[in-house]
């Protein structure tokens, strides 16, 4: 288990890190833009920001060390997979990296396929100018399927937080770009890692090509791989979001309560 003060610095890293690339992305985003009218303070940016309070790495770090800290209460800690504790970091962080985004990759298309699940997902989806802040617009409620289903695993197969860490810091950055209003074409890597070109195709409207494609996170391959990959060549979709998305509120905190209504008027 590792301290108070290791914590406090990894917090500080990462408020640095996340400050740092959103200047970035922004400065990218005005040189080359994916959508040449989209502005800087676009429809529901200031409910974007907030988000990020909720949605940043900040809740996945401390869910991450509350599960080590839960399966030591519990007594658990011989459940854990002794050849992963074993690994040094390197071989912590690629399998950590490797597992937990597949895994992610499977939990996403649940949130598409799931009718329950979709109605909180749709929060994401509600993004209609996609830039890089757009990564933060999600659910409290899909943050705890995400992190519950994700973190206690990695806890009991003896992953430790600085490996964690440091994967959940690179994931932020491959979102920040994929969800990017860019014009960035990355050519072969398009296999490997999920970027702007594919991830516009995720958000299309269904009246743009199909919809249930491109589930990446941060690695592409799986989509590749398991026949969800949607990536027209030279073109960007005209319009992004799902049907009946002109009655969906656009800031908060009517995107925090239709999801429990969607649910009520199904029931």
């Amino acid at each position: 288990m590792e301290s108070r003060a290791e914590s406090y610095t990894r917090g500080v890293i990462y408020s640095v890190w996340l400050l740092g690339l959103g200047l970035l992305f922004v400065a990218l985003e005005r040189i080359w833009p994916r959508n040449n009218t989209q502005r800087l303070l676009r429809k529901g940016i200031f409910s974007d920001l907030i988000y990020i309070i909720f949605n940043s790495e900040y809740l996945g770090i401390l869910l991450g060390l509350a599960s080590v800290e839960l399966i030591r209460l519990l007594g658990l800690q011989h459940l854990r997979i002794g050849l992963l504790s074993g690994l040094g970091f390197w071989g912590q962080f690629f399998a950590f990296f490797l597992i937990f985004d597949f895994l992610q990759w499977c939990i996403h298309n649940l949130l598409h396929r799931v009718g329950w699940l979709w109605e909180f997902h749709k929060v994401h989806h509600s993004i209609v100018e996609l830039d890089w802040i757009g990564n933060w617009r999600i659910h409290w409620v899909e943050i705890v399927v995400y992190r519950s289903l994700l973190y206690v695993p990695a806890a009991l197969c003896g992953f430790r937080g600085e490996a964690m860490f440091w994967a959940g810091v690179f994931n932020t950055l491959v979102g920040h770009f994929a969800h990017a209003n860019l014009s960035w074409r990355v050519g072969a890597l398009k296999y490997v890692i999920n970027s702007p070109e594919m991830h516009a195709w995720h958000h299309n409207h269904p009246d743009q090509g199909p919809v249930n494609r491109n589930f990446a996170l941060t690695l592409s391959v799986w989509d590749w791989l398991f026949g969800t990959a949607h990536v027209p060549e030279g073109r960007n979709p005209a319009r992004l979001g799902f049907t009946g998305i002109e009655q969906y509120p656009e800031q908060l905190p009517g995107q925090f309560v239709e999801p429990f209504r969607g649910l009520f008027r199904k029931s």
